[in-house]
């Protein structure tokens, strides 16, 4: 059967002040009323129902995850350890449970609105694992533009038919700089690396085993221990000595059996507060607005606060502005990076209240 895989682990510091360690983006709506991690769950549709749904996140993120998808399983991870480790984790308990488990793994921090193109796109990956179950699957973006924030995957030969959209992975490439960005996107040959995956549990377990055996003797204690009075206990012993990797890393740049889909859907991996702009509409002066503002000549930027709180804005471009009860965010679209430097000076301070 097919399971979904959430992966919530992320802190979204550059979502800052709004995201918090104990309230990260995933947790937040952006551009409706539902929370990210919400919609994620809602774009599963029929398709997988929330008893086939995990969650796996942060321990101290365990509680509000399960007020926000009451029917879904939440595991929290003893310590933070990358994506590699969660999936092992996930298809390690998975697997002990439905052995011949398909698992669908994405982050909550992603928006895609045409569900059925997505639902489409999932089907033809699982037919592609079902006709060889050592396949793993990746979805690859058509690129808009030569982002330097991405990854990319360099498509190899088709798959199945020309038209079929599925193709080899001839190598994945790390994030570029502008020169190399541009140069993929020209190419016609690359696609941005979504870090949505499709692989049988016991695969990647498989792979885990082949590529990263230290990190899966641990997994594999940990499953060994599934359903059993020791689980918890086996897990924070075993998890904790886990060296942390990328899923990218540890196992889809070493196989040799790796299909991407070209999405036939539109994507978003809201990353930093200028994607808001992307995912509502925008007032007449190309203003990103949520809660309630009054801009006089005020023109491309990013307003974000509450229906309690006014925010007037006079003379300004491009600039974020952030409003939360306790911290405020001022700085233009092009230092959005430097949110990053902004809370580490507030961990160095000892300031956490406000992280």
């Amino acid at each position: 059967m097919l399971h979904a895989v959430l992966m919530a682990g992320g802190s979204g510091t550059r979502f800052w002040p709004a995201s918090r360690r104990l309230l990260p983006k995933q947790l937040l709506a952006f551009s409706g009323p539902t929370t990210m991690i919400q919609a994620t769950a809602d774009r599963l549709g029929d398709a997988i129902p929330a008893a086939r749904r995990m969650v796996v996140t942060s321990r101290p993120l365990v509680d509000a995850i399960a007020d926000q998808l009451p029917d879904a399983r939440v595991i929290g991870e003893p310590c933070r350890r990358d994506t590699a480790p969660c999936v092992g984790l996930a298809a390690a308990i998975i697997a002990a449970e439905d052995p011949n488990a398909i698992l669908l793994v994405m982050p909550t921090d992603h928006v895609i609105l045409d569900r059925k193109a997505f639902a489409r796109a999932v089907a033809a990956g699982v037919a592609l694992i079902e006709a060889d179950p050592m396949r793993v699957v990746t979805f690859g973006i058509p690129p808009t533009y030569p982002a330097e924030s991405f990854g990319y995957v360099e498509r190899g030969a088709a798959i199945g038919e020309a038209d079929s959209g599925a193709f080899q992975v001839e190598r994945f490439r790390e994030k570029p700089d502008a020169a190399t960005a541009e140069m993929f996107v020209s190419s016609g040959r690359f696609l941005w690396n979504s870090g949505i995956f499709l692989w049988r549990a016991d695969t990647i377990l498989e792979l885990l085993r082949r590529y990263q055996p230290d990190m899966a003797a641990h997994i594999d204690a940990i499953g060994d221990a599934v359903g059993t009075p020791r689980f918890d206990q086996v897990l924070n012993a075993e998890f904790e000595q886990i060296v942390g990797k990328s899923i990218d890393y540890a196992v889809m740049e070493r196989h040799d059996n790796v299909a991407v889909i070209e999405a036939p859907f539109d994507w978003d991996d809201v990353g930093s507060w200028q994607a808001i702009a992307r995912l509502q509409p925008l007032d007449e002066s190309g203003n990103a607005v949520r809660g309630r503002h009054i801009g006089i000549d005020t023109h491309g930027s990013i307003v974000h606060g509450s229906p309690e709180h006014l925010i007037v804005t006079i003379d300004i471009d491009d600039l974020i502005i952030v409003h939360t009860p306790d911290a405020t965010l001022v700085a233009p679209k092009s230092s959005e990076e430097r949110v990053r430097k902004a809370v580490s000076e507030i961990e160095s301070k000892g300031w956490t209240e406000f992280l």
